[in-house]
């Protein structure tokens, strides 16, 4: 009888330990995917809005469109999504693409100069384009296309060191944007051409529909065909790869044009949302912010693996961590130095080195 009892705690205890060992492995199992640092700290960003700003997570409907702090959150987010999603390719390739506010810029620019700059006579409340609005649209993609091609030709074809290369755009292609606008603000009336980055479908504002569109499809693309399996042997032996067969320089040329096209959606949204374009500032270090969302969501900037969805995530920590610091009144400039923190510490997460040392407690 007493054996019975002993036997009963001993299984009971057996039991309890292979669950919590069962747990904690399917719990390190979870922690270890590309995406459950992202994933945790949006959440641990969410966790503190809900604590400290009032009313962040609540929705209303107003002439049934959605509104409240998270879709407003999504809503900004949505062009550094998409410059976001370009970039990894790029950096997916050991690339690096630093013209991309610039291309912003120039998108923009050539968009409001060709769709207008000045109300119909009498200021009558609509307002005429100057070219049909569609032409206008593919000028402007057709801009960022060539800025794509230029990068992709120095990188690809001239073998320029990518950051070098995409500087040179970077400096130019802002300068032409400035060129093109005088300088100045150029601002555009013509309504139809607010709905890109204002305007509501389904209820949700149209830019997340836009890189809906844009994520599946580049989803797609590269996990539904051998494209994602030759930019990440690139990335991880542009050498072997070659030699293997890969196209290496028709294919770097391509990331370097998508991410160009990318931005160049990215500054129709932009400029459509403000209703003007400002060659100055649009897209200013918006190319930054895309690499470190990249690099949040779990793609290494040395190239080889990515990650789109982590990339999307890490856009949406990047402006999530924004409008925290604007919510709690905090200092603006302040913003600057978190991002710089942010971007240390994910470096040193990146860090083989500085694993071993935390693993074995010695430098190899």
């Amino acid at each position: 009888m007493s054996g019975a009892v002993v036997s009963q705690p001993r299984t009971l205890a057996k039991w309890t330990a292979r669950f919590s060992a069962g747990w904690t492995a399917s719990a390190s199992r979870h922690l270890q995917h590309r995406l459950a640092r992202a994933l945790v700290a949006l959440a641990a960003l969410l966790l503190i809005d809900l604590l400290l700003v009032p009313g962040f997570f609540d929705l209303t409907i107003r002439d049934g469109h959605l509104y409240g702090s998270l879709i407003d959150i999504a809503n900004r987010a949505a062009p550094l999504m998409l410059a976001a999603i370009g970039m990894t390719l790029v950096i997916a390739t050991r690339g690096i693409d630093i013209s991309v506010g610039a291309v912003v810029a120039l998108s923009g620019s050539v968009a409001a100069m060709l769709i207008g700059g000045a109300m119909v006579a009498g200021g009558a409340s609509g307002a005429a384009s100057r070219v049909p609005m569609g032409w206008a649209l593919a000028a402007a993609l057709g801009a960022a296309l060539l800025c794509g091609a230029w990068n992709g030709l120095l990188v690809a074809g001239l073998k320029l060191q990518p950051i070098v290369a995409t500087l040179i755009l970077m400096v130019g292609g802002r300068g032409l944007a400035q060129l093109l606008s005088d300088g100045q603000i150029i601002t555009v009336y013509y309504r139809p051409f607010f709905f890109i980055g204002s305007g509501y479908l389904g209820g949700l504002p149209f830019s997340l529909s836009i890189v809906a569109v844009v994520l599946a499809a580049t989803a797609l693309l590269v996990h539904k065909t051998a494209l994602g399996l030759f930019i990440e042997a690139i990335g991880l032996n542009p050498v072997a790869a070659r030699l293997a067969g890969v196209r290496t320089a028709a294919l770097t040329f391509f990331v370097y044009l998508f991410c160009s096209l990318c931005a160049g959606v990215a500054g129709l949204m932009i400029c459509s949302n403000i209703k003007s374009a400002d060659a100055n500032n649009a897209g200013l270090l918006l190319e930054l912010d895309a690499i470190l969302a990249v690099t949040l969501g779990g793609t290494l900037l040395a190239g080889g693996r990515f990650s789109l969805g982590g990339s999307v995530i890490g856009a949406l920590i990047i402006q999530t961590l924004t409008y925290t610091i604007y919510a709690l009144g905090v200092p603006p400039e302040v913003n600057m130095v978190v991002k710089a923190v942010v971007v240390f510490l994910v470096c040193l997460s990146q860090s083989a080195q500085l694993r071993h040392l935390l693993t074995t407690g010695s430098v190899s």
